[in-house]
């Protein structure tokens, strides 16, 4: 499970520090992907192709959907692997996407992280905050 919040400082050749408390669950490498929001998702190799796999044999969605939906995971997708410091390299498309510049906020999100521009991160949160009991409330029952 991955959790808690993180403040990193993103190096001038775009390369980010994941925490370590995090290195392990990506030591086999992991997958950068633009978000839902305007953050940069990273899974394990594993997971993401789980998610691949769900998208492949269309569970989710109708097929133009998919397509669609393939198109945003997947064409914006890197694979990466952590350096000798822990590291990862921010594609350039990816940090665009997410508007991070010099500092990100690292957040667990159970089976993947979140990459965030800090200030967009802390309105999304206080969102997240605010719709806490209503987003419990509609997911009760759900199982």
């Amino acid at each position: 499970m991955l959790l808690g919040e993180y403040e990193y400082k993103v190096d001038n050749k775009g390369r980010l520090p994941l925490p370590p408390k995090f290195r392990q669950e990506f030591g086999n490498g992991l997958v950068l992907t633009r978000g839902l929001e305007p953050c940069i998702m990273v899974y394990t190799p594993e997971r993401f192709k789980k998610l691949a796999e769900k998208l492949a044999t269309n569970q989710i969605v109708a097929k133009s959907k998919t397509r669609r939906l393939n198109r945003f995971f997947f064409g914006s997708a890197f694979d990466q692997t952590l350096d000798g410091q822990g590291r990862i390299a921010l594609p350039p498309l990816l940090r665009n996407f997410a508007q991070i510049k010099d500092t990100v906020t690292i957040v667990g999100a159970n089976e993947w992280i979140e990459l965030w521009n800090p200030d967009t991160w802390n309105k999304e949160w206080s969102q997240a905050e605010e719709q806490a009991w209503q987003n419990t409330e509609s997911l009760e029952g759900q199982q």
